[in-house]
C-alpha cells in the first residue's frame, strides 16, 4: 500500500492531475496538454491493488518519458510509446537487485514473485525478462 500512495505523491508533486473517468474497457490513460498531465483512471477497470499499481506506475512512465501520442497516430509510434512507459515502470517497482534479493528468499515462481512484490503476473513476465534478457518481449520467454 505504501508503494501505490508513494507513487502518487511523486506523481502528484511532479504536477500530475489525477480524474475519476468511465474509460469503457481501458483501466487509465494519460493526456498532456501544454506541458501539462492528467492521468484519468477508470476504477471500474482496475480490480486488484496490484492492478492498480502497475496501471499508476505505466502512466507515470509516460509522464516521466514524455510517451505521449496523438489519438491518431500510427501503431508504431503508440507501440513504441506503451514500450516506454512499461520499461519505466518496471525500473520504477523493481530493482535488479530487488529481483535477486526475491528469488534469493525463495520466490522462484511469477506467481510468488508477483505477490512479493504486489504486481500482476503479466508485469512480473516484463521485469523478468527486462532484467534477465533486456527487453520486455514476455511472450519470447514465456
Amino acid at each position: 500500500m505504501e508503494q501505490i500512495l508513494t507513487l502518487y505523491d511523486e506523481l502528484n508533486r511532479a504536477g500530475v492531475r489525477f480524474y475519476h473517468w468511465d474509460l469503457d474497457e481501458d483501466p487509465a490513460c494519460t493526456i498532456e496538454l501544454g506541458g501539462n498531465y492528467g492521468i484519468f483512471m477508470d476504477f471500474h477497470n482496475i480490480h486488484t491493488q496490484a492492478e492498480e499499481l502497475v496501471t499508476v506506475a505505466h502512466e507515470g512512465g509516460h509522464v516521466s518519458t514524455g510517451a505521449t501520442h496523438k489519438v491518431s497516430s500510427p501503431y508504431d509510434l503508440i507501440a513504441k510509446h506503451e514500450y516506454k512507459a512499461d520499461k519505466w515502470a518496471v525500473r520504477r517497482l523493481i530493482s535488479p537487485e530487488a529481483l535477486d534479493a526475491a528469488v534469493a528468499e525463495g520466490c522462484t515462481d511469477l506467481h510468488s514473485l508477483a505477490e512479493h512484490f504486489n504486481v500482476t503476473e503479466s508485469f512480473m513476465k516484463k521485469a523478468v525478462c527486462l532484467h534477465t534478457h533486456g527487453n520486455l518481449s514476455a511472450d519470447l520467454y514465456f
